[in-house]
């Protein structure tokens, strides 16, 4: 069962202001569950707890909203709503600035293709200040009259309010209609006589003064056909026409519309995704930081292999990582053909400490003999006693060690070793009963 709070607001701050709580059952009938006054728009805070969790629908006086049809020469409808304003203007009381307009969808005819309802800024902003005060929010604002019945061939009435400030509200057609107050009913009365009287002098056939249908007690009148409907309370007549099949027109478009109020699980949700996308954004800055950093290491690394590649072939002028396993294969192949690098390169390892330990020799060039599994060495130093320390070094490496020549050259010594492994004993034995073997095969040969 839903329920709805309606109120009908006054013109001024001190005019009675109407309400009434009604609740739709399952068979779309209104049930009234409570009505009352409000002295003036001071007391709309009496209304703040009814306002909560219900839906707040508001009526305001037809006497401060102006409903217009006219014939705009335009083809779309934005084109069409830029001009009715200055198409109005004239017959307006106001300044257009000063006025709002709000347009309904109402179908098209001949002479009509747009329908507009034109109210002051200020009441606009009157009446959403008294609804604030009163911590009251709606989405819907409508004219009284708009919630009227829309009866066939006649108008409909009803009064609303005391003797003292009672007023009648009346529906014309689809979008036609007006209030005032029940002091001048008898005058108004009289001016549609007039009207009657003129538009039937102008007509062939004479028709019947107007017809409306009263749905409360209106003062009789001769130029005025009443017929008496049900009596309802005014408002809970209005709310069950509040938003008819015909319109569902609301004055709060525009700059006066209501922005969609989020859910508290869309809010909780949307919450959630934000956790989420700063987690995300979380994490992909720290990963970043780490590809960062990667590349900046494998920068460094990369230069740390150019940079030790060109300290050992400093006639190299240029060398690219990706192809640099090709280049140094090349440079030891012109070393000397090298067949065995794995033997070359492990021997070169053993080499490495005696070269620590004996800074002052340099080596010159390097001869790798694969099948006699040798290295050859050309290497200046200041003087002979860095040979022999070598020569020490490369002994206590487990390493065969043959000093060739040393010359004196200048001021520096020139020198070659030819180094090779030392062959353990085991290897030593089956060499030589390898060669025992031979021998004794040639000397049964000879015999």
């Amino acid at each position: 069962m839903t329920e709805t709070l309606f109120i009908r607001l006054g013109s001024q701050a001190d005019d009675t202001i109407h309400w009434l709580v009604v609740a739709e059952t399952s068979n779309d009938e209104q049930e009234i569950i409570a009505s009352g006054e409000l002295k003036n728009a001071q007391q709309l805070g009496e209304l703040t707890s009814k306002a909560q969790q219900r839906q707040v629908k508001i009526l305001v006086p037809g006497c401060d909203v102006l409903l217009k049809s006219l014939q705009v020469p335009a083809k779309s409808s934005r084109a069409m709503r830029l001009a009715a304003p200055y198409m109005l203007e004239d017959g307006l009381a106001e300044e257009v600035e000063q006025l709002f307009f709000a347009y309904a969808d109402l179908a098209k005819d001949e002479e009509h293709n747009c329908f507009a309802a034109i109210v002051a800024h200020s009441q606009m902003q009157q009446w959403l200040s008294w609804l604030a005060d009163a911590d009251i929010t709606t989405r819907y604002i409508l004219p009284d009259v708009l919630a009227m019945p829309l009866e066939t061939n006649a108008w409909s009435a009803v009064a609303l309010g005391d003797s003292e400030q009672q007023q009648v509200i009346v529906r014309q057609g689809l979008w036609q209609g007006f209030v005032l107050d029940a002091s001048a009913w008898q005058l108004q009365c009289q001016a549609f006589a007039t009207e009657q009287a003129a538009d039937e002098e102008n007509k062939a056939d004479k028709q019947a003064s107007i017809a409306i249908a009263a749905f409360s007690p209106l003062p009789h009148s001769e130029q005025l056909t009443l017929t008496a409907m049900p009596e309802e309370l005014p408002l809970s007549l209005m709310a069950k026409n509040y938003h008819g099949k015909l319109s569902r027109f609301n004055l709060l478009q525009g700059q006066y519309k209501v922005k969609e109020a989020r859910s508290n699980a869309g809010r909780q949700w949307l919450w959630v995704a934000g956790v989420a996308l700063f987690a995300l954004l979380l994490n992909l800055s720290y990963k970043g930081a780490q590809l960062w950093q990667l590349n900046a290491e494998q920068d460094n690394v990369q230069q740390s292999i150019i940079s030790h590649y060109k300290k050992a072939f400093p006639k190299t002028k240029r060398v690219r990582v990706s192809t640099i396993k090709s280049q140094l294969n090349r440079e030891l192949a012109l070393l000397g053909g090298v067949s065995d690098r794995q033997g070359f390169l492990s021997m070169l390892a053993k080499l490495q400490p005696a070269f620590a330990k004996v800074p002052a020799l340099r080596p010159e060039t390097l001869k790798f003999d694969g099948k006699r599994q040798e290295l050859r060495i050309q290497a200046t130093a200041k003087d002979y006693q860095a040979f022999e320390q070598f020569s020490v070094a490369l002994a206590a490496a487990n390493l065969n060690v043959k000093q060739g020549s040393q010359n004196n050259q200048g001021d520096l010594v020139t020198g070659s070793f030819s180094i090779s492994n030392k062959v353990s004993n085991k290897n030593s034995s089956k060499r030589k009963g390898a060669a025992k073997q031979r021998s004794n095969k040639n000397n049964k040969e000879t015999s």
